[in-house]
């Protein structure tokens, strides 16, 4: 089976679909699937080279643009290297934020393609100008309609398209940090690397600043345990922006701005782009991970199954829709969104409770064997296979999405 990943961004671009897609390409080849990636130019982990490694996907980095012509050359190059599938993965910020590869499944199956489109989220983007909510959220909907299998990777996205969508599957994001575990002694040489004294209370945050992940919230907790006398400091892991969406810079300046006028300055350190091993440091490094989405916790977070497979005291905010192998007070702590004094309170239980703090690093790492790229990978085939040869129903008139 030859499977064709689409992604509007790819390594060496920053990003979490990205980062996914390369994973689960190397988990698909490694249960025996052929796999290839169309992708942007930018996109290529090897420059220069017209050959991967084995256990790597062959990228093709050859889009300029995901404009209108866009569906004509993916087309034309997944027949030309006989694709089984194609299989789009989908965040709109990727795609440029213009509308056409969401009609792409229609062209496509017209050409004789069968499509698998995984939803990263189901948030409604600005697309064009003058396009109303309803029209943005028909949009964004169509691919669940018109492809021959949707995935979704969170329990949110799940229901809002369940007995909505024919073939419907829901495969959760893996880590795309390797898990790793250090001694106390690795641990004590990697905070003293970083700055830190044993003493320090280290909060870290892992992953690119945006409206959604609550930068502002993460900065004014900080604040607050800054006020009571700890010796705490923040730790911002990884590149501060991603490549795809350029709101993530206005976004950027205003948590700069709030962290200066608070005068924290001298607390908040950023690492700045890391390889995979130093990221699992940092993580296993710090006391509490603050993961302050302001849309809740789900398991569609990259940056959130990354401390979980590293083992973090993890302090996050409440499920929009309930994730039963994630338990409050077991695998994580979690609070209210948009609350940096509940967030507080909850950094401050688990750095006055060590056997607390020892208890949820240890069932998180535990929790995060249920998220193994095996396994997503195993689900995967499942949907290739299973959709294979069967009679794909018509999508459902337009005005059932409006």
């Amino acid at each position: 089976m030859h499977i064709l990943l689409v992604t509007g961004e790819y390594p060496p671009m920053q990003g979490g679909v990205g980062a996914y897609t390369a994973a689960l390409g190397q988990a698909l080849l490694a249960q025996g699937v052929e796999v290839s990636v169309l992708s942007d130019r930018r996109a290529a982990i090897f420059p220069g080279s017209s050959t991967y490694p084995p256990t790597y996907p062959q990228v093709y980095p050859q889009i300029d643009q995901w404009g209108w012509g866009s569906s004509g050359k993916i087309a034309r190059f997944a027949k030309k290297v006989a694709a089984d599938w194609v299989h789009v993965q989908y965040q709109t910020a990727a795609f440029g934020m213009h509308p056409a590869i969401n009609f792409g499944p229609t062209f496509w199956r017209r050409q004789g393609l069968r499509v698998a489109w995984t939803y990263h989220d189901l948030l409604v983007p600005y697309l064009f100008p003058k396009a109303g909510g309803r029209l943005r959220r028909w949009v964004t909907e169509r691919p669940g309609f018109t492809a021959n299998a949707t995935i979704v990777t969170n329990e949110q996205d799940r229901r809002r398209l369940a007995g909505r969508v024919e073939n419907l599957w829901a495969i959760p994001i893996g880590s795309n940090i390797q898990g790793k575990e250090l001694s106390g002694e690795e641990r004590n040489a990697v905070r003293k690397r970083l700055g830190y004294a044993d003493d320090d209370l280290v909060l870290a945050y892992f992953g690119f600043l945006n409206r959604s992940k609550g930068g502002i919230v993460l900065v004014e907790t900080l604040h607050r345990l800054a006020a009571q006398g700890r010796q705490v400091h923040l730790l911002m892991v990884g590149e501060r922006v991603g490549a795809s969406d350029p709101t993530n810079y206005a976004y950027l300046q205003e948590v700069e701005e709030r962290i200066a006028s608070l005068g924290l300055s001298e607390r908040v350190r950023w690492s700045g782009r890391l390889s995979d091993e130093a990221v699992a440091e940092s993580l296993n490094a710090c006391d509490v991970l603050v993961m302050p989405y302001s849309d809740g916790a789900s398991l569609r977070r990259g940056t959130l199954m990354a401390g979980l497979v590293n083992g973090c005291a993890i302090v996050t905010t409440t499920p929009q829709s309930p994730l039963p192998d994630l338990r409050e007070g077991e695998e994580w702590l979690t609070v209210p969104a948009e609350n940096p004094e509940a967030t507080a309170r909850a950094v401050a239980r688990i750095a006055d409770a060590p056997a607390l703090a020892e208890k949820l690093r240890a069932n998180a790492r535990a929790a995060s064997q249920r998220y193994s790229w095996e396994s997503i990978a195993a689900r995967h085939l499942s949907v290739y296979g299973l959709s294979d040869g069967l009679a794909i129903p018509p999508p459902l008139p337009d005005n059932r999405l409006l």
